[in-house]
């Protein structure tokens, strides 16, 4: 007969609770973000009430000495926890909730706590609120009967009395029976499955997924994160707290928020992880964590606490504020203005990696490493170095920077240099990047660099004074502005040159940037027509400074007489050759980015507005009562706004490979601006399009949650 990896048991629910509360059960706030809805909650209470099984929990022994302290911890309370919780999360944390009255901090960051009502004349559960606070029927905090059972049904009573008159003895009895039924949950049985400390990862995550009816995989990220809410749960909340700071400008003192990226925990663990240990692969990292020895597979409590020590130490670095903001300056420098151009977030976080290798180990100066660290973001994002595959990418550039000795700077950069060189050939400016640049996509790294190269070279609009960073400025928010506009109009390629394809017509080769008022005057006129037109109309532009605007923006001579065929190989060759000449320009010491006044970069202090109305609606609750599914198509509502996302399997909003909670925040990646995202998405649905606070107006309006969930 085959080994078991586990045993399985049977707590009740106060003893559940009490485990959390002496901290034998690991359940940080989160330590997975709490992301049931308050209506889901309900449902697992009246389950629970009418005796229905509610599903087993899944624990994973840590295997732990016992009075074990969390590190860099004096309190005697802080100790190590005695088992993980690998399955049932949620409906923890929702039972712990309910029954203590703590707060739960969702995904957005935002504190509450889930608030159940009873009404026990029908037994009925229900999500609090302001009608039920006013309804006598109601109690309106299940949690009080846990608190105070006595005087919590004395006042129900009370109230209730006074509003409909005395009680006969029966009635009243009957509303006892189902309250002191409610306070019983608390014996309520879990069967929990337990998991040997020496099972090993591997197994566990196959274990949760065959089990797990929700779809839902673990990483090695999720491992790891967990491990730290054990051994060093101050580090997890530094991580956290860093995160929540990327995304929320701060109105007092210093902050990580910045315009290109607002990392989760465990992409900021990544580089900790890089710097500490020179490891991308998270499956090596997590056993090195535990304290086990690769090469014998045997775990120690002392080489647990040394490699902890070594990511303490390392965490300190990556989340130093001075440490991030140079390194931000690095894709400033670089041409970069912000999240609207970035179609990669690795590229962002290994680049941060190597700069803090960079500085730390190497002790390269910072403008010198600004420099370096530039190239080598502009390359790795330009030729998507880090998408795909990623991890083994990165321990080959570490593994390539392995041998030089600490502290010589000049190694280490022209071991970087060397990379550069090797990838960005005269070959990849004269045929892959052209090649590259023939797409239409919106967010392509070949359009990004161009757009870098147009930052670095301080190019005007095409045939205005305006500059080109102005639209991309993310603090620069104008309702009009420069915009992109087709060079060959799109009416004029479908009605006079018959080009249907919306893949040609709208190739980023066919697209250019002009001021707003130009696009309207230029409608669908052919470039011949329209061209000298617009020359006459600019006579305040100087010959030269017009000269250069040709140039930068790449127009091929004689451009508008050419076949669009023609037109466009000869554009994208031209465009290459622009980002050549402005990544050139990053090694040269006499180059200062240019950037507009610190007041005009003034943060929003609400740089996600619209998820505060209707806060108590989220986008996971549309999806649990059935009006989004996993694979919905959501497009934004402005048809000059590029851009498609797809909710997931989870209930979250997939753009460009990364999970948004929010519509709001996946607006934001969309446009790099403020937006309300209820507004922003059209979602396609079996009865056509419909805008995102359509539906949640119809969750609202017909109580969806009590039937859809």
């Amino acid at each position: 007969m085959a080994r078991t990896v586990f045993h399985s048991t049977s707590f009740q629910l106060r003893h559940l609770v009490d485990n959390i509360n002496r901290g034998d059960i690991a359940l940080p706030e989160l330590q997975r973000p709490f992301v049931w809805s308050n209506s889901k909650v309900r449902d697992l209470f009246d389950s629970m009430y009418r005796g229905f099984p509610v599903g087993y929990l899944l624990f994973w022994e840590t295997g732990a000495e016992v009075g074990a302290r969390q590190i860099g911890v004096d309190d005697k309370d802080a100790r190590v926890a005695r088992w993980l919780i690998v399955d049932g999360q949620q409906r923890l944390t929702s039972l712990y909730s309910v029954l203590t009255g703590e707060v739960v901090v969702r995904q957005d960051y935002s504190e509450s706590r889930v608030r159940l009502a009873f009404r026990p004349r029908d037994e009925h559960f229900a999500v609090s609120d302001a009608a039920i606070e006013k309804n006598p029927e109601f109690l309106p905090d299940v949690t009080e009967l846990w608190r105070d059972y006595r005087s919590t049904v004395t006042g129900y009573f009370n109230r209730l009395e006074s509003a409909r008159g005395d009680l006969a003895t029966p009635n009243r009895n009957e509303l006892e029976d189902a309250f002191d039924r409610v306070r019983d949950l608390q014996n309520y049985p879990f069967n929990v499955v337990e998991l040997d400390s020496a099972v090993q990862e591997e197994q566990v995550a196959e274990v949760f997924v065959r089990i797990n009816s929700e779809g839902v995989t673990l990483n090695q990220a999720d491992f790891i994160i967990t491990l730290m809410s054990v051994f060093w749960e101050k580090g997890r909340k530094q991580l956290e707290d860093f995160a929540r700071g990327c995304k929320i400008p701060s109105l007092s003192g210093a902050s990580p928020f910045n315009w290109f990226i607002a990392p989760q925990p465990d992409q900021m663990l990544r580089v900790s992880i890089a710097l500490a240990f020179r490891r991308a692969v998270l499956k090596h990292a997590y056993s090195v964590l535990r304290g086990k020895d690769l090469e014998t597979g045997a775990t120690s409590t002392e080489r647990r606490n040394e490699q902890f020590a070594r990511l303490q130490a390392a965490q300190e670095k990556v989340l130093d504020l001075t440490n991030w903001h140079e390194f931000i300056r690095c894709l400033e420098r670089a041409g970069y203005r912000g999240a609207k151009m970035i179609s990669s977030q690795n590229a962002i976080l290994y680049s941060y990696a190597i700069w803090l290798l960079g500085r730390v180990d190497y002790g390269v100066p910072l403008d010198r490493l600004r420099e370096v660290i530039a190239r080598w973001f502009f390359m790795a994002h330009t030729t998507s170095r880090y998408s795909g595959s990623f991890e083994s990418q990165v321990e080959k550039d570490f593994a390539a920077i392995a041998d030089i000795a600490a502290h010589d700077a000049d190694g280490f950069v022209n071991a970087l240099i060397r990379i550069v060189d090797d990838i960005l050939t005269t070959d990849f400016w004269a045929i892959t990047l052209p090649n590259e640049l023939a797409t239409s996509a919106a967010r392509s790294p070949a359009l990004f660099a161009y757009m870098a190269a147009l930052n670095i070279l301080d190019a005007d609009a095409l045939l205005a004074t305006g500059k080109v960073r102005e639209r991309l400025d993310p603090a620069i928010v104008a309702r009009k502005g420069i915009e992109r506009h087709h060079l060959f109009p799109r009416a004029y390629l479908r009605s006079t040159l018959g080009v249907t394809d919306n893949r040609q017509i709208n190739q980023i080769a066919n697209m250019a940037l002009v001021e707003w008022n130009d696009n309207i005057a230029i409608s669908d006129k052919p470039p011949a027509d329209y061209w000298p037109e617009q020359l006459s109309s600019k006579p305040h532009l100087d010959p030269d400074r017009l000269k250069r605007q040709v140039e930068l923006h790449a127009l091929p001579a004689g451009w508008t007489e050419l076949p669009f065929s023609d037109f466009l190989a000869q554009r994208r060759r031209l465009m290459a050759d622009v980002v050549r000449r402005a990544f050139e320009m990053l090694s040269r010491s006499d180059y200062e980015p240019q950037y507009p006044p610190v007041t005009a970069l003034a943060p929003d202090p609400s740089p996600f507005p619209g998820d505060s109305a209707g806060a108590r609606v989220r986008i996971m609750d549309l999806f649990q009562a059935g009006l989004l599914h996993a694979g919905t198509v959501l497009t934004p509502a402005k048809q000059d706004i590029d851009g498609v996302a797809e909710i997931d399997e989870q209930g979250r909003i997939m753009y460009e490979e990364v999970a948004y909670d929010t519509p709001s925040a996946a607006a934001v990646a969309v446009t790099g601006a403020p937006a309300n995202g209820w507004t922003f998405w059209l979602a396609d649905t079996p009865h056509g399009q419909r805008r995102l606070d359509s539906i949640r107006s119809e969750y609202e309006s017909a109580d969806i949650e009590a039937a859809g969930t």
